[in-house]
Protein backbone atom coordinates (compact mmCIF):
# COMPACT_ATOMS: atom_id res chain seq x y z
CA UNK A 1 0.00 0.00 0.00
CA UNK A 2 1.50 3.33 -0.86
CA UNK A 3 2.56 5.27 2.17
CA UNK A 4 0.35 8.70 2.20
CA UNK A 5 2.59 11.62 2.42
CA UNK A 6 1.99 14.40 5.11
CA UNK A 7 0.96 17.86 4.01
CA UNK A 8 3.13 20.65 4.20
CA UNK A 9 2.46 23.25 6.77
CA UNK A 10 1.30 26.48 6.10
CA UNK A 11 4.13 29.60 6.07
CA UNK A 12 1.65 32.98 6.13
CA UNK A 13 2.54 36.64 7.79
CA UNK A 14 -1.64 37.35 8.91
CA UNK A 15 -4.74 35.38 10.02
CA UNK A 16 -8.74 36.56 9.61
CA UNK A 17 -11.43 35.31 11.10
CA UNK A 18 -9.07 33.63 13.72
CA UNK A 19 -8.55 34.20 17.16
CA UNK A 20 -5.03 33.17 16.87
CA UNK A 21 -3.12 31.47 14.02
CA UNK A 22 -3.69 28.52 12.63
CA UNK A 23 -1.50 25.27 11.73
CA UNK A 24 -2.22 21.53 10.66
CA UNK A 25 -0.73 20.56 13.97
CA UNK A 26 -3.78 22.50 16.06
CA UNK A 27 -6.23 20.99 13.57
CA UNK A 28 -4.93 17.07 13.55
CA UNK A 29 -8.02 14.98 14.44
CA UNK A 30 -9.99 17.47 12.12
CA UNK A 31 -10.26 16.73 8.59
CA UNK A 32 -8.99 20.12 6.14
CA UNK A 33 -10.08 21.48 3.09
CA UNK A 34 -7.97 24.03 2.15
CA UNK A 35 -8.91 26.48 -0.25
CA UNK A 36 -6.59 28.54 -2.04
CA UNK A 37 -7.89 31.58 -3.73
CA UNK A 38 -7.01 35.28 -4.84
CA UNK A 39 -10.04 37.89 -4.44
CA UNK A 40 -8.86 39.02 -7.60
CA UNK A 41 -9.73 35.51 -9.49
CA UNK A 42 -12.60 35.35 -11.15
CA UNK A 43 -13.16 31.46 -10.34
CA UNK A 44 -12.69 32.11 -7.08
CA UNK A 45 -15.41 34.81 -6.47
CA UNK A 46 -18.01 32.76 -8.76
CA UNK A 47 -17.33 29.04 -7.62
CA UNK A 48 -14.43 28.43 -5.34
CA UNK A 49 -15.38 30.98 -2.55
CA UNK A 50 -18.89 29.75 -2.69
CA UNK A 51 -18.30 25.85 -2.70
CA UNK A 52 -15.95 26.40 0.34
CA UNK A 53 -18.79 28.68 2.32
CA UNK A 54 -21.26 25.65 1.90
CA UNK A 55 -18.84 22.61 2.56
CA UNK A 56 -17.83 25.32 5.82
CA UNK A 57 -22.12 25.46 6.98
CA UNK A 58 -23.11 22.31 5.74
CA UNK A 59 -20.34 20.46 7.59
CA UNK A 60 -20.20 22.83 11.03
CA UNK A 61 -20.93 19.95 13.27
CA UNK A 62 -18.64 17.53 11.47
CA UNK A 63 -14.67 17.03 12.45
CA UNK A 64 -13.93 19.47 9.45
CA UNK A 65 -12.39 22.87 9.13
CA UNK A 66 -12.31 24.41 5.93
CA UNK A 67 -9.34 26.96 6.06
CA UNK A 68 -8.72 29.94 3.27
CA UNK A 69 -5.72 30.78 1.58
CA UNK A 70 -5.12 34.25 0.17
CA UNK A 71 -2.28 32.89 -1.96
CA UNK A 72 -0.95 36.03 -4.34
CA UNK A 73 1.51 35.00 -7.05
CA UNK A 74 -0.05 37.78 -9.45
CA UNK A 75 -1.57 41.85 -9.13
CA UNK A 76 0.39 41.73 -5.62
CA UNK A 77 0.10 45.16 -5.44
CA UNK A 78 -3.69 45.31 -5.35
CA UNK A 79 -4.23 42.31 -2.85
CA UNK A 80 -2.81 43.98 0.10
CA UNK A 81 -4.29 42.84 3.94
CA UNK A 82 -6.34 45.92 4.35
CA UNK A 83 -8.05 44.78 0.27
CA UNK A 84 -8.47 41.20 1.93
CA UNK A 85 -10.20 42.48 5.32
CA UNK A 86 -12.57 44.41 3.31
CA UNK A 87 -13.13 41.76 0.85
CA UNK A 88 -13.77 38.62 3.73
CA UNK A 89 -16.39 41.11 5.25
CA UNK A 90 -18.26 41.74 1.84
CA UNK A 91 -18.07 38.31 0.78
CA UNK A 92 -19.40 37.31 4.01
CA UNK A 93 -16.22 34.93 4.13
CA UNK A 94 -16.73 33.79 8.15
CA UNK A 95 -14.09 30.70 7.94
CA UNK A 96 -10.22 31.22 9.14
CA UNK A 97 -8.12 32.89 6.23
CA UNK A 98 -4.50 33.11 5.67
CA UNK A 99 -2.51 35.18 4.13
CA UNK A 100 0.41 32.87 2.14
CA UNK A 101 3.83 34.41 2.63
CA UNK A 102 5.84 35.56 -0.03
CA UNK A 103 8.76 34.02 -1.17
CA UNK A 104 11.95 35.22 1.09
CA UNK A 105 14.28 35.20 -2.74
CA UNK A 106 11.59 37.61 -5.15
CA UNK A 107 9.93 34.37 -6.61
CA UNK A 108 6.02 35.71 -7.48
CA UNK A 109 4.80 32.20 -6.13
CA UNK A 110 4.21 32.30 -2.35
CA UNK A 111 5.75 29.79 -0.19
CA UNK A 112 2.73 27.27 0.96
CA UNK A 113 2.14 27.35 -3.12
CA UNK A 114 5.17 26.48 -3.89
CA UNK A 115 5.27 23.86 -0.79
CA UNK A 116 2.14 22.34 -2.02
CA UNK A 117 2.71 22.56 -5.59
CA UNK A 118 -0.42 24.29 -6.67
CA UNK A 119 -0.67 25.48 -9.84
CA UNK A 120 -2.91 28.24 -9.70
CA UNK A 121 -6.33 29.17 -8.11
CA UNK A 122 -9.01 28.02 -7.42
CA UNK A 123 -7.48 24.99 -5.58
CA UNK A 124 -8.95 22.70 -3.51
CA UNK A 125 -6.60 20.66 -0.69
CA UNK A 126 -8.01 17.65 1.60
CA UNK A 127 -6.24 16.66 4.03
CA UNK A 128 -7.14 14.00 6.40
CA UNK A 129 -7.43 14.02 10.46
CA UNK A 130 -3.92 12.24 10.10
CA UNK A 131 -2.54 15.50 8.64
CA UNK A 132 -1.87 13.61 5.55
CA UNK A 133 -2.41 15.20 1.68
CA UNK A 134 -5.03 13.04 0.47
CA UNK A 135 -6.01 15.49 -3.04
CA UNK A 136 -5.46 18.40 -4.43
CA UNK A 137 -7.69 20.05 -7.27
CA UNK A 138 -6.82 22.56 -9.39
CA UNK A 139 -10.79 24.81 -10.33
CA UNK A 140 -13.37 24.07 -8.52
CA UNK A 141 -14.18 20.86 -7.31
CA UNK A 142 -17.66 19.24 -8.57
CA UNK A 143 -19.44 19.09 -5.54
CA UNK A 144 -21.14 15.71 -5.31
CA UNK A 145 -17.49 13.73 -6.00
CA UNK A 146 -16.14 16.80 -3.05
CA UNK A 147 -18.94 15.38 -0.70
CA UNK A 148 -18.39 11.95 -0.98
CA UNK A 149 -14.73 12.67 -0.55
CA UNK A 150 -15.48 14.77 2.44
CA UNK A 151 -17.21 11.76 4.21
CA UNK A 152 -14.91 9.03 3.45
CA UNK A 153 -12.10 11.28 5.23
CA UNK A 154 -14.60 12.33 8.12
CA UNK A 155 -15.19 8.22 8.19
CA UNK A 156 -11.87 7.87 8.84
CA UNK A 157 -11.40 10.13 11.31
CA UNK A 158 -10.97 9.01 15.11
CA UNK A 159 -14.07 9.06 16.56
Amino acid sequence: MKRLAQAPPWTTTEWFNTERPLSLERLRGRVVLLHAFQMLCPGCVARGLPQAMRVAELFAGAPLTVVGLHTVFEHHEAMQPESLRAFLHEYRVRFPVGIDAPSPDGDPIPQTMRAYELQGTPSLVLIDAEGRLRRKVLGVHEDLLLGAELQALLLEAPG
